[in-house]
């Protein structure tokens, strides 16, 4: 029997999202916009994501002025956007009064179609955002995480979906961020929700490991309705599968998507244009891509910790957080690496990792999941980790948004004067420090300019591991290649051979291996401004980070204690005038109050407590709170809220 299979267009969303760290502009896609709208596509996923929080933040763009151009563009095809539950396209909970108003807007500026997902997959943070979606006429498309795990079985999505269905979800997505989901899974699951829900099933793969093609093959075969795809300038890697293949390889089946490949190529063309003039890498499967079905890590996360390790002087450290992210997972009970989630544990193996003691350091959203504030983990969490980061608070076993206070009202009476409609109320809602920095300007008539350090790690982010490095040993020049071996360096280790071949994260750790191997005296590598240092004498502790001043990354700990506190050591001694110094244990923003109506925690002259909370550190998505380990007086703050710090930057001057 004949079934035309149909097709999702991600370019204008998750393929930048993943390939270019969401950088595609507006401009840049309103000349395409109605090309895209004749192909005949499902629908055209063009918003959410982190595309709202990006183009406030690096592209100095209203995301709804975006929705809005867009719409006038593409007037057939349904646009549709990727939310998540009740974090919105934000990156924690939002009580139901915000939920429920951001989606009629969306819906009233032209969403046909939301994609909600839980990133615990917890269907009671769908509640809202689905009812919602339903009341302002939108498609309302539950989406399941798919994830690998003891508890994420077949019966486990059966289970959840007929939950969905019953709370009247339209359509079901099986959403694969990781790429993990292997084709004859993904036969067996397609067939048992189509046999058992009655209701259309989506699938979502990332290619990063090369499986998803294969899958949407199997997929198809066992009655899946829509397949997500981007144009090929913009796929393979950690984007999705490459639209023209897979129209290709369904073209004369009985599930022929009926799209044109000629009008797909003309698409195609001018992506490859835009690619080419921009800068921007193709996607690419690597080694340490294809480790995905080991640890699990997407392709964007891996991008993530790149930047994160890179910005704390340690990325010749990522085996050991690779290491460390499944230990962390199992900890906080199998949770899908998905934003949030993906952040959270990546962001507590990092610094597991770095402060050599698990769970020294805890971010806050990191307590908040053992607490319970996220929603119910898949599976239990580790108790004996959860009372030490909980000390005597109470677990939450109610839906975290019922411990949230409606604040809509609020909101409006404070931005009454800096927001000009409802549009910059909600902007304002979801992100409190960036959307009023972003309205403020605007408002102004002047340009914000963006963050330097933020642009040159999401420039990082795109290149990182897709340029080749120098490496220079006693003033030879070598490339490492993928097998280093002690011959390359000459007998006497001083390095004689030269080769041409790109390094990529697996080099540096054969590259760390050689030298503590030989003995050689100094090595460098550099790429973009990143040095890495090795001085005669010691194993591999290096200094990686940008020219300049830089701070020596904690010792290798290669067997991890556990933490009895989860308190940083983040001070250090006395300086010449006797005062304490309270620094930075990362890179990020520094913000003196949890937002900008808050008043700050701590003021110059006041009293600390051991364990107060003296500021916020955002970084790579997460609010950490850096809380003092002795008491004292507050003699000086020496950062400006808002601004930009660095590992080791002294963020306050304590009196003890």
């Amino acid at each position: 029997m004949e079934r035309n299979v149909q097709i999702t267009d991600t370019t204008l969303r998750d393929a930048h999202q993943s390939l270019w760290a969401t950088r595609m502009r507006t401009a840049d896609m309103l000349p395409i916009a109605e090309k895209l709208d004749q192909i005949g596509f499902h629908s055209l996923e063009v918003w959410g994501g982190v595309t709202f929080d990006v183009c406030m933040r690096y592209l100095n763009e209203d995301p709804w002025e975006r929705l809005r151009l867009l719409k006038k563009q593409i007037k057939k095809t349904p646009l549709q956007m990727l939310l998540r539950g009740q974090s919105l396209v934000g990156y924690k909970h939002y009580p139901d009064d915000v939920v429920e108003a951001f989606i009629s807007k969306a819906v009233e500026k032209g969403i046909n179609i939301i994609r909600v997902f839980d990133a615990l997959n917890d269907i009671r943070n769908l509640e809202t955002a689905i009812r919602a979606s339903k009341k302002a006429g939108a498609h309302a498309q539950a989406a399941m995480i798919y994830t690998v795990s003891p508890v994420h079985t077949n019966q486990h999505y059966l289970d959840m979906g007929l939950q969905l269905a019953e709370m009247g979800a339209d359509s079901i997505c099986i959403k694969d961020m990781a790429g993990l989901l292997a084709p004859f899974r993904a036969y067996e699951l397609v067939k048992l929700l189509k046999e058992k829900l009655g209701i259309p099933v989506q699938l979502h793969c990332h290619y990063i490991g090369g499986l998803a093609v294969g899958t949407y093959l199997k997929a198809v075969e066992a009655g899946v309705d829509v397949i997500d795809t981007a144009t090929v300038p913009l796929a393979f890697g950690a984007s999705l599968p490459p639209v023209e293949t897979v129209v290709r390889a369904l073209q004369g089946s009985l599930y022929d998507t009926g799209l044109n490949i000629h009008n797909l190529f003309e698409v195609a063309e001018f992506f490859e244009e835009m690619r080419k003039n921009s800068g921007f890498e193709r996607g690419v499967t690597r080694i340490n891509d294809m480790r995905v079905f080991d640890h699990q890590v997407p392709g964007g996360m891996i991008s993530n910790l790149v930047t994160q390790l890179e910005e704390q002087k340690a990325l010749y450290r990522m085996g050991e957080v690779l290491t460390e992210i499944p230990r962390v997972r199992e900890d906080l009970g199998y949770p899908p690496l998905v934003t949030p989630t993906s952040q959270i544990v990546g962001t507590q193996a990092v610094l597991n990792v770095l402060t050599g003691e698990r769970y020294k350091l805890v971010p806050g959203e990191v307590r908040d999941y053992l607490q319970g504030r996220y929603g119910r983990p898949p599976a239990p969490v580790n108790q004996e980790i959860a009372r030490k980061v909980l000390g005597d608070r109470e677990p939450i076993t109610c839906r975290p948004a019922d411990l949230l206070e409606p604040k809509l009202d609020k909101i409006r009476k404070e931005m009454k004067e800096l927001a000009s409609g409802e549009e910059d109320v909600l902007s304002y809602a979801l992100f409190p420090q960036v959307g009023k920095r972003f309205l403020e300007e605007r408002n102004r008539g002047g340009r914000k300019e963006p963050n330097a350090r933020a642009e040159k790690a999401n420039q990082n982010q795109i290149n990182s591991t897709q340029k080749g490095s120098v490496a220079q040993v006693k003033d030879k020049t070598i490339k490492p290649v993928p097998a280093l071996e002690p011959a390359l360096l000459g007998p006497d280790g001083k390095g004689t051979a030269k080769e041409d071949r790109k390094m990529n994260l697996g080099d540096v750790k054969d590259l760390i291996r050689l030298v503590n191997e030989t003995g050689i005296t100094e090595v460098k590598l550099e790429s973009d401004g990143v040095k890495l240092a090795i001085k005669k004498g010691r194993s591999l502790e290096a200094e990686v980070g940008s020219t300049g001043p830089s701070t020596p990354a904690p010792a290798v700990n290669p067997e991890l204690k556990e933490a009895g506190s989860t308190l940083p050591d983040r001070t250090a001694t006395k300086d010449q005038t006797g005062l304490i110094p309270v620094v930075s244990p990362m890179v990020g923003t520094f913000y003196r109050a949890p937002s900008p109506e808050a008043d700050p925690y701590v003021k110059i002259g006041e009293q600390v407590k051991k364990g107060q909370t003296l500021c916020i550190i955002e970084a790579m998505k997460l609010m950490n709170k850096i809380d003092a380990e002795l008491e004292g007086e507050i003699v000086e703050i020496t950062v400006e809220n808002g601004s930009p710090v660095e590992y080791g930057q002294t963020l306050f001057l304590v009196k003890e």
